[in-house]
């Protein structure tokens, strides 16, 4: 799998598409807040949420218009301008999840979605995961979703996630919470910060 990087370097309108892509199916009636739902059962109202790969800001986005104080970090900076003009109530910035620190910590969760990453240089998994486990609070949750194809494989990132030090409490088929077997095609895994939580 090419990393967003290459993607973007290779076809330079990619960025805009991609977020002309989602405000498109908004403006079609599309439900597209499927994620941010899933979010918002799992934390206290006016909760901390850190967006990993926000993207033009669709998920994060909604979770601020829902009251969270909402942090983004992507690596694409036409996204992020998207984002920072449609959606105002959150804080976005430029980053690289696997280099560079997250701007803020002690948050409740932290969700990538849209297959994020799968997109991060396998050189750089491991410190991705890393730097969002140590923005979490302790008992805080990062939740993943991504398919299968994509070049990590979902035993693989489950492994990984484990020896960072994540708790690995749910896994799921689909962001809807449908029950992952082993020939599901695509994994959202809840994953935990060991603490200060009912489970630690």
């Amino acid at each position: 799998m090419p990393t967003w990087k290459e993607v973007t370097a290779a076809n330079p309108a990619h960025s805009h598409n991609f977020a002309r892509k989602w405000k498109t199916l908004r403006a079609q009636g599309k439900d597209i807040d499927g994620e941010a739902r899933l979010i918002d059962a799992m934390v206290e109202r006016n909760s901390r949420v850190f967006d990993a790969g926000c993207g033009s800001g669709r998920l994060g986005g909604e979770l601020a218009k829902r009251g969270h104080t909402v942090v983004g970090v992507d690596v694409d900076p036409i996204l992020i301008e998207h984002a920072e003009h449609d959606y105002p109530e959150a804080r976005w910035e430029v980053g690289d999840l696997s280099e560079d620190d997250i701007p803020e910590d002690n948050f409740d969760i932290a969700v990538a979605a849209g297959n994020v990453m799968t997109f991060i240089d396998p050189e750089g998994r491991d410190a991705a995961l890393r730097n969002v486990f140590d923005a979490l609070r302790p008992g805080g949750r990062f939740v993943v979703g991504f398919g299968e194809g994509r070049g990590w494989g979902f035993e693989e990132f489950l492994a990984l996630a484990g020896a960072v030090g994540y708790r690995v409490d749910f896994t799921f088929s689909s962001w809807d919470m449908k029950v992952f077997k082993d020939n599901s095609t695509f994994l959202v895994a809840v994953l935990t910060r060991p603490g200060a939580d009912l489970l630690g």
